[in-house]
């Protein structure tokens, strides 16, 4: 979460939120962060008034981007070994569970015992609480994330990966009055960050797969109409 003087930004984990960040804190006077991937439920009151802005992607990238992600990890983190029984499970079995976290009662358990209690400042940054509420919510993960990311924000404005930095540039033009030359260099010649290597996101998955994705991922590709 970064508080700049005329907005908010949300982080979305593995949604272009890093490259967004690092822009913000370098190039607008006054921006700072004020957690790491916090919802809009703990932005403090003093800064409600504002407007609101993050990212989306597509939920099929999205899984090839966290998997891979995870996968060149000297240690993943506690969400990967869970769904992926310990790096047993290749993509589309650890995917699967992962998607339908939701209705297994003791992966959910096992993520309730390892995350930790309370908020920290990196990594995925849910608590053993926040985890508690995909049980039973019929959310695919990342559809879990965004509705918790964006709940109660009005009308936020909510920049695609797809077009990232001309989104970005746009929502400085309109709301950041004191982003300047070094936005625009930033936005020009700043490399992607927080990548990992894989191909296109289409080649890695069956038709099943696919389908159960776009079954439970619903929220977001039905508000942002994303297709495989």
């Amino acid at each position: 979460m970064i508080i700049c003087p005329e907005f908010i930004f949300l982080h979305l984990h593995k949604s272009g939120g890093t490259f967004a960040n690092q822009l913000l804190l370098k190039c607008v006077p006054g921006a700072h962060r004020a957690g790491y991937h916090l919802p809009y439920a703990e932005l403090p009151a003093a800064f409600r008034h504002l407007p609101v802005a993050g990212t989306v992607r597509n939920p099929w990238d999205y899984y090839v981007s966290w998997y891979f992600f995870q996968r060149q990890q000297e240690r993943p983190n506690a969400l990967f070994l869970v769904c992926s029984d310990k790096g047993a499970l290749d993509f589309d079995g650890t995917i699967r569970n992962l998607v339908t976290l939701h209705e297994n009662e003791s992966r959910i358990k096992a993520l309730e015992a390892a995350f930790p209690r309370e908020f920290m400042q990196h990594g995925l940054n849910l608590t053993s609480r926040c985890i508690a509420h995909i049980r039973g919510s019929g959310l695919g993960f990342y559809s879990f994330l965004y509705r918790r990311l964006y709940a109660d924000a009005a009308s936020p404005r909510i920049i695609p990966t797809e077009c990232l930095r001309d989104g970005l540039r746009a929502l400085l033009a309109d709301l950041a009055t004191q982003a300047g030359p070094l936005a625009t260099l930033f936005l020009d010649q700043a490399p992607p960050l927080n990548t990992s290597r894989h191909g296109p996101f289409r080649d890695y998955y069956s038709p099943s797969l696919r389908d159960l994705v776009g079954q439970h991922e619903q929220t977001v590709i039905q508000a942002h109409d994303y297709r495989f």
